[in-house]
């Protein structure tokens, strides 16, 4: 059955997209078929994965236009699929959240149960309406944070928004786990704040470090993941290393 798993943080620059991008492509290697779907309006999980934004049909398309998600779903050089994001999306998120449309997306992926093994969301970096629908949705969430003070003040309150939100709408989310990027253990800061992390998200917390990495960085210019652009950088295969230990994490639950 697809294991929908959103990825969030309300601050930017966390790694939230390189994290979508890069767990989708190493979840493909391991065989498992997996969707990306884009809904952040600035799109970049799309041009990080070859597609020109703006130029394909995104989820205003099943929205607005009554099409079926599969007929805008789209194919990646990495092996997985990608229903692409775009500014469009900008107009969905107000339209769901003044018409009380909620759990809009959990009706469009009933379709895709039987098709994929993973469907990871990559969200904006904020909590409005199109972020909440992909928390509705998902079985779990997984929260990227880079190690510093500033995010992790955030971090309790978006744990809690997603508790909060799994009681309301009666949903299962939970928080899978929280995955420590653009580590970089030679700064006495990210090792305290790793420490912290440790302390008090002990078992949440993803064993996996993502470095800070330039074939990371690299990789969307050439509309692929790093594990495209140089497998055996330490970047991708932090990944791979992510991705296994996710593995571990959810289908061991079964």
């Amino acid at each position: 059955m697809n294991k929908t798993l959103a990825i969030a943080n309300q601050k930017g620059g966390v790694g939230k997209t390189t994290t979508a991008v890069n767990l989708a492509a190493s979840l493909a290697a391991t065989g498992r078929k997996t969707l990306l779907i884009d809904m952040d309006p600035q799109g970049n999980a799309t041009s990080a994965a070859g597609i020109t934004k703006n130029e394909t049909d995104t989820l205003y398309a099943t929205y607005f236009e009554g099409k079926n998600i599969k007929e805008v779903i789209k194919e990646s050089r990495d092996g997985y699929s990608i229903v692409p994001g775009g500014q469009e999306l900008i107009a969905l998120d107000v339209d769901i959240r003044d018409n009380h449309k909620q759990g809009f997306l959990t009706s469009q992926l009933d379709e895709l149960q039987n098709t994929y093994d993973y469907t990871i969301i990559d969200t904006p970096p904020t909590l409005n309406q199109l972020t909440t629908e992909a928390l509705i949705s998902s079985v779990g969430t997984l929260i990227p944070l880079q190690c510093e003070y500033y995010s992790l003040e955030g971090l309790t309150d978006l744990i809690n928004t997603i508790n909060a939100l799994s009681s309301k709408t009666n949903t299962n989310n939970r928080v899978i786990g929280i995955i420590r990027t653009m580590v970089d253990m030679r700064n006495n800061l990210a090792k305290e704040v790793s420490r912290e992390l440790e302390t008090h998200f002990e078992k949440v917390l993803f064993n996996t470090l993502i470095p800070r990495n330039v074939k990371l960085a690299e990789a969307p210019s050439f509309g692929i993941s790093a594990l495209q652009h140089k497998a055996d950088s330490f970047g991708a295969m932090a990944y791979l290393a992510l991705a296994g230990e996710l593995i571990r994490r959810v289908e061991n639950e079964r």
